[in-house]
C-alpha cells in the first residue's frame, strides 16, 4: 500500500488505520496472560511432586509413630522398642526429604509467598518432633500429652497441602481440595486407632477416649460426605463403593460401635481391622491424586498451546503494523528532522553566535543574518517558515536589547561623568575654603564634607565602573601598597575604624593603583557597614610566592554559608549586571575591577566572628620600585634639620596654642603638598625647590619655607621629661605674625590669615597633620605619666593640652597600628 498524500492530516490518519502501539500492547497483554497461566500449571505441578507427596509421606509416618508412641506410654513394659524406633526412622528420612526439597530456589517459586511461609512454619514443626520424643523417652509425656502433640504436627502439614497452589479453573481447584480433604479422613481414622489400640492394651478405654472416639466418628462421616461430590463421577463411585459395600469398611463399622458401646474387644483385632482400612483408604487416595495429576496435564498442553497461537499471531499483526508505519512515517520524519535540526542550528549556533558579537559590540544585520527561505506549501513548510519568523524576531530582539543596554549605559557613564566633573570642582572650592577656614568647628565640618564628595566621588566612578567604561582617574608611576590601603580607607564613611597593620615595602604599578583603591574601597565599606560600630576593621597582609595576600577582618555577624557561596561565585565569575539586582552593586564593582587586574577576591568565616574578604594581588601588579611620591598623589619634600636642645623649666611648662599645622610626622616620612588632581581623588605634587634630607625627628619648615621662602634660623626646642619636642607659644610664627599683647583675638586672627601662605596649606595634607598631633599628644601623655610614676617628677602642663585647646579632631584619617610605619 502506498500513501500518496503529502500533509500531516493524511499521514496521522494512514498511521491511525494500522494502531502500532495498541496493537502491541493488546498482544503483549495477552501473551502475557496465558504465559501467566501456563506457568502456574507447571509451579503447580513443581510443587505437588516436590512438596505435596513428600509431606504425605511424612503424614503417614507421622501417624505411625503417633500410634507406637502411644502403645509405648500405655504398657511400657510389654511394648516393642524396636517398633518405635524404626518409625522413628521412617519419620526422620521422610522430614529430610523435605527439607531438601524445601532448599531448592525454584520450589520456592513455584509456592509463592503464601505457600512459602507454610512450609516455613512446617519446617519449624519438623523440631519440634524431636521435643515429643524426648518427653516420651524420659517418661515425662503421657498418652494424652503425647496424643495433642503428634495431632499438632500433624495439622501443620495439612495447612501446608491445602495452600499449595492450585489450577486456575474452578473444578481442578475443587478436585485439589477433595484430595487433601480425603488424605484428611485418613488421619481422622488413624487419630481414632491410635486412641483405640493403646486403650486395649491397657484393657479398655477411657470414658474420655471414647468420647474422643465418637467424636472422630462423627468427623470423618461428614468429611467423606463433603468431599466427594467434588470428585470425578469415576472416582467418587470408587469411594462410595468402598464405603458402602467393602468388607473392611463394614467390620471397621461394627469394631467401633462396640468399642463406643463398651464391649470388650481384644487389641490384636482391632489392629487387624484398622490396619486393613488404613491400607485401603491409602491405596484410594493415591489411586486419587495419580488421576488429578492426569487431568492436570493436558489443560497445561492446552495453555501452552494458547500461548504459542497466539504469540505468533500478535507477532505478524505487529510486524505488519511496523512495516505498514514505516513506509507511512519515513517522509514525514525525513521532514521533522530537517525541521529539529533547523531548530537546534538556531538556538545552539546562531543565536549564541549573534549575543556573543552583540555584546562584543558589533553591529548585527538581521536579514543577512536570518534570510528568508523558500519552503514548501504544506504543514511542514508552514512549521518551518515559522521557525524562521521566531529565529527573526529572537535576533531582532537581542539587537534591541543590546541597543537598549548601550544606551542604558551610555546614559549611566555620561551622567557619572558629569558629576565627578562637578564633584571634582567640589573637591576644589572645598579645598580652598579649607584653606581659608580659621574656626576648628568649621574646618571640621568642611573635612567631613570634603569626605563624603570623596564617597560621591567613589560611587560615580563604580557607576562608571559597572557600565563597562574605563575610570578617570589613573597613574603612571608606582604607588607604595600602604598608601593604597590608606587611600582605600580614606573613602569610607567609617574610615576612622579601619586598622592597618604594618605591611612591606611594596609599591603598585601605576596603572592598577586606581582599580586597587577602588576595589579595597568597597571591600573595607561592606566590612564597615556590616559590623558593629564600635568594632575595628583590621587590614593585614603578607607577601606570597605568587605575589601578595590582603586579608580584611570584620567582626560582624557573618554570613551564611549558602549566601558566602553565592558571592563568591559572584566575585569568581563577574556575571553581567542586572538592574534588578541592585543589592549586590559592591560585589559586581568588586568583580569587574578584580576581572580587569586579575585579582582574586573570595569571602571566608573571620576569626573574630564576622568575616574576612582575602585579596590576592598578583606578582605583576607589584614593583620594589621606591615610588617618587607617598601614594596619595604628593611629592616628598625633604625638611631641613632642626637642633634640638634642652630649655629651662619655665620654658618648658609655659602656656602652649597651637597656630599653625603639626606635620604629619608618623604617617608620612616628609611633609605634603599640592593640588587637587584633574583625574582623581589625589593630590598633584606642587612645584617647590628641593630641599636637603632629613634625618629622624626632623622638624618640618612652616608655611614661608614651603611656599620657597627665606629659611628662619634654627631655634632650641624645648622638651617634655619624656623627651619629645615641646611647643612655645608663638616660637615658630614669623614677627609680623605675633600677638601684641593688646591686640584682640579678630585682628590676630585677621593677621595670620594674611601672612599664611594659601599654596602651603592643602585639605588632606592638613587632615593626616592633625591626625598626627593627635597620635603626638597621645604618645606624649602617656610617657610623661611614665616618668612621673618612675621619678616623681612632673611632666608639666602638656597632659592638659586637649583641655586647654578643645582636642584634636577624631576619626580623620585610618588609624595604623604601627608608628615605624607612619
Amino acid at each position: 500500500m502506498r500513501f500518496r498524500g503529502t500533509s500531516i492530516r493524511r499521514k496521522i490518519v494512514a498511521l491511525l488505520i494500522v494502531p502500532l502501539m495498541s496493537l502491541t500492547g493488546i498482544w503483549a497483554f495477552t501473551s502475557v496472560l496465558t504465559a501467566t497461566e501456563a506457568n502456574r500449571m507447571f509451579t503447580v505441578a513443581t510443587a505437588v511432586e516436590e512438596i505435596g507427596y513428600p509431606v504425605e509421606e511424612v503424614v503417614v509416618a507421622l501417624q505411625a509413630e503417633r500410634r507406637q508412641t502411644l502403645v509405648h506410654l500405655a504398657s511400657p513394659d510389654s511394648s516393642d522398642i524396636d517398633l518405635l524406633m524404626q518409625s522413628w526412622a521412617v519419620t526422620d528420612d521422610a522430614m529430610e526429604v523435605v527439607r531438601a526439597n524445601a532448599a531448592k530456589e525454584e520450589v520456592r517459586e513455584a509456592l509463592g509467598s503464601s505457600s512459602d511461609l507454610q512450609l516455613d512454619g512446617v519446617l519449624e514443626t519438623f523440631w519440634r518432633v524431636e521435643t515429643a520424643r524426648s518427653a516420651v523417652d524420659r517418661g515425662a509425656s503421657d498418652r494424652t500429652e503425647a496424643y495433642a502433640a503428634y495431632n499438632a504436627l500433624i495439622d501443620e502439614c495439612f495447612t501446608l497441602l491445602t495452600a499449595l497452589p492450585a489450577a486456575d479453573t474452578v473444578e481442578l481447584d475443587q478436585q485439589a481440595r477433595a484430595v487433601v480433604n480425603l488424605f484428611r479422613v485418613r488421619e481422622l481414622l488413624a487419630r481414632e486407632d491410635a486412641l483405640l489400640g493403646s486403650g486395649l492394651v491397657v484393657g479398655e478405654a477411657t470414658g474420655k477416649e471414647i468420647d474422643q472416639i465418637s467424636d472422630l466418628v462423627a468427623q470423618r462421616s461428614m468429611l467423606v460426605e463433603v468431599s466427594l461430590p467434588m470428585l470425578p463421577q469415576s472416582d467418587r463411585a470408587r469411594h462410595e463403593s468402598y464405603w458402602e459395600e467393602s468388607d473392611a469398611a463394614t467390620a471397621l463399622g461394627k469394631a467401633e460401635l462396640r468399642a463406643m458401646d463398651g464391649d470388650r474387644m481384644t487389641a490384636r483385632s482391632w489392629d487387624t481391622i484398622a490396619g486393613t482400612a488404613l491400607a485401603n483408604l491409602q491405596r484410594l487416595n493415591d489411586e486419587t491424586a495419580d488421576r488429578y495429576q492426569e487431568r492436570v496435564g493436558p489443560v497445561a498442553r492446552n495453555i501452552i498451546l494458547k500461548v504459542v497461537a497466539g504469540g505468533i499471531l500478535g507477532l505478524l499483526a505487529v510486524l505488519a503494523s511496523i512495516v505498514v508505519s514505516v513506509r507511512v512515517g519515513r517522509g514525514l520524519v525525513r521532514d521533522l528532522r530537517g525541521l529539529s535540526r533547523e531548530a537546534h542550528e538556531a538556538s545552539g549556533v546562531r543565536l549564541p553566535s549573534v549575543m556573543r558579537r552583540l555584546s562584543g559590540g558589533e553591529k548585527i544585520d538581521v536579514q543577512a543574518e536570518i534570510p528568508p527561505r523558500e519552503f514548501p506549501g504544506n504543514e511542514m513548510g508552514e512549521v518551518g517558515r515559522a521557525l524562521d519568523s521566531l529565529q527573526r524576531a529572537a535576533v531582532e530582539a537581542a539587537v534591541r536589547q543590546a541597543e537598549l543596554r548601550s544606551g542604558v549605559s551610555e546614559v549611566f557613564v555620561n551622567l557619572a561623568r558629569r558629576s565627578q566633573v562637578l564633584l571634582h570642582r567640589q573637591l576644589t572650592l572645598l579645598d580652598t575654603m579649607e584653606r581659608r577656614a580659621e574656626d576648628t568647628d568649621e574646618l571640621a565640618d568642611l573635612f567631613r564634607l570634603d569626605h563624603l564628595t570623596t564617597r560621591m566621588r567613589r560611587h560615580a566612578e563604580g557607576l562608571v565602573i559597572l557600565s563597562g567604561a574605563a575610570p578617570a582617574r589613573q597613574w603612571r608611576k608606582p604607588v607604595r601598597l600602604m598608601d593604597v590601603v590608606r587611600a582605600a580607607a580614606a573613602e569610607v564613611e567609617d574610615y576612622e575604624r579601619v586598622e592597618v597593620r604594618r605591611l612591606p615595602r611594596l609599591s603598585v604599578k601605576g596603572p592598577a593603583v586606581a582599580d586597587l583603591t577602588h576595589l579595597l574601597a568597597e571591600l573595607l565599606e561592606n566590612a564597615t557597614v556590616f559590623s558593629p560600630p564600635h568594632t575595628a576593621v583590621q587590614v593585614i597582609g603578607e607577601r606570597l610566592s605568587t605575589g601578595f595576600l590582603l586579608q580584611i577582618h570584620d567582626r560582624g555577624l557573618g554570613m551564611s554559608a549558602e549566601a558566602r557561596q553565592d558571592a563568591n561565585e559572584r566575585l569568581a565569575e563577574t556575571p553581567d549586571f542586572e538592574l534588578s539586582d541592585t543589592d549586590r552593586l559592591g560585589l559586581f564593582v568588586v568583580s569587574r575591577l578584580a576581572r580587569r587586574q586579575n585579582v582574586k577576591v573570595s569571602l571566608q568565616p573571620s576569626p573574630y566572628g564576622g568575616t574576612t574578604a582575602v585579596v590576592l594581588l598578583p606578582e605583576r601588579l607589584l614593583t620594589e620600585e621606591e615610588p617618587e611620591s607617598n601614594g596619595s598623589g604628593l611629592r616628598l619634600d625633604r625638611a631641613r634639620v632642626a637642633t634640638r636642645k634642652r630649655i629651662s623649666e619655665a620654658e618648658r611648662t609655659g602656656e602652649l596654642e597651637l597656630v599653625e599645622v603639626i606635620p604629619l610626622q608618623e604617617t608620612l616620612e616628609e611633609p605634603l603638598g599640592g593640588e587637587p588632581s584633574s583625574r582623581g581623588g589625589l593630590r598633584v605634587p606642587r612645584d617647590e625647590p628641593d630641599s636637603e634630607p632629613a634625618t629622624e625627628h626632623a622638624a618640618v619648615p612652616d608655611s614661608e619655607e614651603a611656599a620657597g621662602g627665606p629659611v628662619r634660623p634654627v631655634v632650641e626646642q624645648p622638651l617634655t621629661a619624656g623627651g619629645l619636642p615641646r611647643r612655645v607659644r608663638q616660637a615658630s610664627l614669623a614677627p609680623q605674625l605675633k600677638d601684641s599683647p593688646d591686640q584682640d583675638p579678630a585682628a590676630r586672627r585677621q593677621a595670620r590669615s594674611e601672612a599664611a601662605d594659601p599654596a602651603a596649606r592643602d585639605a588632606e595634607e592638613l587632615r593626616d597633620r592633625m591626625a598626627s598631633l593627635q597620635h603626638g599628644w597621645q604618645r606624649g601623655r602617656e610617657e610623661n605619666d611614665a616618668v612621673v610614676t618612675a621619678t616623681g617628677r612632673d611632666a608639666g602642663p602638656g597632659t592638659a593640652c586637649r583641655e586647654a585647646t578643645g582636642g584634636a579632631r577624631t576619626g580623620t584619617v585610618p588609624a595604623t597600628t604601627k608608628r615605624d610605619d607612619r
